[in-house]
């Protein structure tokens, strides 16, 4: 399995999907969002955990056709599907290599790209902690998009249109958690909520989307 990551980190970086561009969508966003609303302080530092989070949620959708894509071209997909490593585990490296590539960059890099919508220093912490709970479960459910689409031509934006909804209660919640740490609110309710969606998703969908796999590389 390690082996596997290592495989997929190299694959994404040589690709063109790996945090560079990511990261540079992300900023584009931040930058974008003052010209449009206005460059009043108050204005941003309220709407600027739904638009980081909203920014992260995009950037993370731009790479999810590269998850699988590949190894359905070359063929490695029919040899994972075969080989003694169980298709579940497969699937949750390439999870986890997308998340490592552009998940854990965009939370690393979200406090400097706050800076640019005026959040308030209260909300820094709460928006890194927002976006490191939820990006994974957003590379799992990407996961899932990209195997039920492997295959189909130009399927990127099906994918697009399958993943965005499954994406709203991590949007909802990661947000809500990001405003509510920023203006000193309660935020137990939140981080529970948003950790459960993580877990849940983590644990579940690795099965759901190496069962797809298997009805489409028959």
């Amino acid at each position: 399995m390690i082996a596997l990551l290592v495989r997929d980190l190299k694959l994404s970086f040589r690709a063109g999907g790996g945090f560079g561009l990511g990261l540079a969508f992300f900023l584009i966003v931040t930058v974008l969002v003052p010209f449009g609303v206005g460059p009043q302080s108050e204005l941003l530092s309220r709407i600027a955990p739904g638009i980081l989070w909203l920014g992260a949620l995009l950037a993370c959708l731009l790479s999810l056709d590269r998850i699988l894509a590949l190894d359905w071209e070359d063929g490695s997909l029919d040899l994972l599907a075969t080989s003694p490593l169980p298709l579940e585990g497969a699937v949750s490296v390439k999870a986890l290599a997308h998340w490592v590539t552009t998940g854990l960059p965009l939370t690393l890099a979200s406090p400097l790209f706050a800076l640019l919508l005026s959040l308030p220093p209260a909300g820094y912490p709460w928006l890194v902690i927002s976006l490191l709970l939820g990006t994974p479960a957003l590379s799992v459910i990407g996961t899932f998009g990209a195997a039920l689409t492997v295959g189909v031509k130009r399927g990127g934006l099906l994918m697009s249109l399958l993943v965005l909804p499954l994406y709203v209660p991590t949007l909802i919640f990661g947000a809500e958690l990001a405003r509510r740490g920023a203006e000193g609110q309660a935020t137990l309710t939140p981080l529970l909520m948003l950790a459960g969606i993580s877990f849940g998703v983590i644990a579940l969908l690795p099965f759901a989307s190496a069962l797809v796999l298997r009805v489409n590389l028959r």
